[in-house]
């Protein structure tokens, strides 16, 4: 048996992340059937889902770069990670505001992770999160956030105590949230944002003590499903152990107030049965100052609702619902520099848009590249393209994005990273399960999958296609400089913080004083085995001069070798190299 963390360490908060994305894989169906609020579309609990998994893929980078090392990441590593993951990766107003608490709790738990500091984590956590929100609602996860918060501080001083009583007070507070929101009594359901907070509550549980906390019925007694938006059934579905003063027999999953009890007025945030609400659901990353932030939220507030903005430290996260979605993207435009842009059409989503949609393409191919740069080159070769900053690598519910906005029958996948393999995986078998036919080729950098997709032929068959392009990127050698950030040993020797680092293939070849040098080097390694074309693709900052002598080393030491170059924009690598 593994033994029981004292306080949450590094690898705690690591076991935390694992057993919460496994308690919302399990719970996600569910959870999704009882959104109501603030729109009726069902993603909830998915959007929780990706919100967790890119906080989980975030840890996990920080562990995968200290296995060479003896000891764990520091606690204050791991926190940042899996609320810096929250952020970039949070869907939908749900995972907005989760990201928003569990960067609340890391400003505290870096600090430390006993009970006391514990405590102090989840109360400034709800304070975060109500804060990031335009109009606070009561009867949401707002609610049992502040629940949890409160009865965190009460009792003893010891850590499993102080998570129990957490778990339990969110608990209690969700049996009460359809009291508290009208939309959830008339549907006879739970908050689903505040069920999908306690299965992550619940996880917490789980990592400190050992043992999942202890559900109890699916449903509340003598309650059916009610028909909400327009007949579609909404389940009752939630565990949970009976809780003195909640409603319908206190079954907080699916707990509805008694006949006769009053269900509040609604909010302000959620508009009146039969009063459509805005039309689209826009979200983006934004790189800009907390002054530019303050005029953004008023912008956004007066175009729409459903207004949350995290995160601080010059990255931010905006979610609203706005009928006009250019305007929106154009206020972060303003603020200052948007991207990871994702626009929603609720109608469309939700299966009620009654307007004839396009046929589906016969075929596409989805993208992703490490540069604004190259997703322009993509674009305009007909790809839809998925931006991989550095840093931020995009979780498998972005790549099935992706494919749905590819909308076509037949979809070839290029991940372009050997590290995003396994998410490549995923989406595709999710994306397979919605019907679209799916070929992943394992392209493991960019100039493979720019060779690939220079050979696409989409009036050709689907299998051959996939042979050509696969064959393509198979032929392409590729190799990336990068910056040393400690001394370690590599492949080439020993390197020093500073160094140039010539990585072919994945592995380092050469160890430089400056790129022009190391970049000529790995030139000349990679076309010793022959060639015919290089492909140079430079990073923001590179000036025109390096390629431009780069294309001299090749024509002076190589005939018949031609030398195409593109600008990547903002990438990791300040070069790629390609050669086929």
């Amino acid at each position: 048996m593994p033994q029981l963390p004292d306080d949450l360490d590094a690898v705690a908060v690591r076991t935390w992340c694992s057993l919460a994305l496994e308690a919302l894989g399990r719970e996600r169906a569910e959870i999704d059937a009882i959104n109501v609020y603030p729109i009726a579309d069902g993603d909830t609990g998915t959007n929780l889902y990706l919100t967790v998994e890119s906080a989980a893929a975030a840890v996990e980078a920080v562990f995968a770069a200290h296995e060479t090392g003896a000891t764990a990441p520091a606690t204050a590593d791991a926190v940042r990670a899996m609320a810096h993951g929250a952020l970039i990766g949070a869907r939908g107003n749900s995972g907005t505001i989760l990201a928003q608490l569990l960067r609340g709790m890391a400003g505290v738990l870096a600090d430390g992770g006993d009970a006391a500091h514990l405590r102090r984590a989840l109360t400034r956590a709800a304070d975060a999160a109500r804060r990031a929100v335009a109009h606070p609602v009561e009867g949401t996860v707002l609610t049992v956030a502040a629940a949890a918060a409160e009865a965190a501080e009460g009792g003893e001083p010891d850590l499993r105590t102080v998570v129990h009583a957490a778990y339990d007070g969110a608990l209690a507070a969700l049996a009460r949230t359809p009291e508290q929101l009208a939309v959830l009594g008339r549907a006879g359901v739970v908050d689903a944002g505040g069920r999908g907070l306690v299965a992550v509550l619940g996880a917490l549980v789980e990592t400190v003590t050992g043992q999942a906390p202890v559900r109890g019925p699916r449903t509340a007694p003598g309650k059916a499903p009610t028909p909400v938006d327009g007949g579609s059934v909404v389940g009752l579905p939630v565990g949970g152990t009976p809780v003195e003063g909640g409603p319908a027999g206190g079954f907080p999953a699916g707990g509805v107030p008694e006949a006769g009890v009053p269900a509040g007025e609604g909010p302000l945030d959620c508009p009146e049965d039969g009063v459509a609400g805005p039309a689209f659901e826009v979200i983006y990353l934004l790189e800009a100052g907390d002054e530019q932030v303050a005029r953004l939220r008023t912008r956004l507030d007066a175009l729409g609702d459903s207004l949350v903005v995290v995160g601080g430290d010059g990255l931010w996260h905006v979610h609203v619902h706005v009928d006009d979605a250019g305007a929106a993207v154009e206020a972060g435009v303003e603020a200052g520099r948007p991207y990871r842009i994702r626009i929603t059409h609720f109608a469309t989503e939700s299966g009620h848009d009654l307007r004839v949609q396009a046929e589906p393409a016969q075929r596409a191919v989805v993208v992703v590249v490490p540069g604004d740069g190259l997703a322009g080159l993509c674009t305009e070769a007909g790809a839809t393209t998925v931006i991989a900053r550095p840093g931020e690598p995009p979780a498998s519910g972005e790549l099935v994005d992706a494919i749905r906005r590819a909308h076509a029958r037949e979809v070839v996948l290029l991940p372009n990273d050997a590290a995003l393999r396994h998410t490549a995986a995923a989406a595709a078998e999710q994306a397979r399960t919605e019907g679209v036919r799916v070929a992943l080729v394992p392209t493991r950098a960019a100039v493979q999958g720019i060779a690939a997709l220079a050979v696409h032929e989409p009036d050709r068959g689907f299998d051959e296609d996939v042979v050509a392009m696969t064959a393509a990127a198979g032929a392409t050698r590729y190799a990336e400089l990068a910056v040393a950030e400690r001394q370690s040993w590599t492949m080439a020797g020993i390197c020093q913080a500073g160094d140039i680092l010539g990585l072919i293939d994945g592995d380092v070849a050469v160890i430089g004083a400056d790129v022009p040098a190391t970049a000529r080097t790995v030139l000349d390694r990679m076309l010793a085995a022959g060639g015919e074309l290089v492909t140079l693709v430079l990073g923001e900052d590179v000036p025109d001069s390096l390629a431009d002598a780069l294309e001299e080393h090749v024509r002076e030491g190589y005939l018949a070798v031609d030398t195409v170059v593109y600008r990547g924009g903002h990438q990791r690598a300040p070069l790629l190299i390609g050669v086929e």
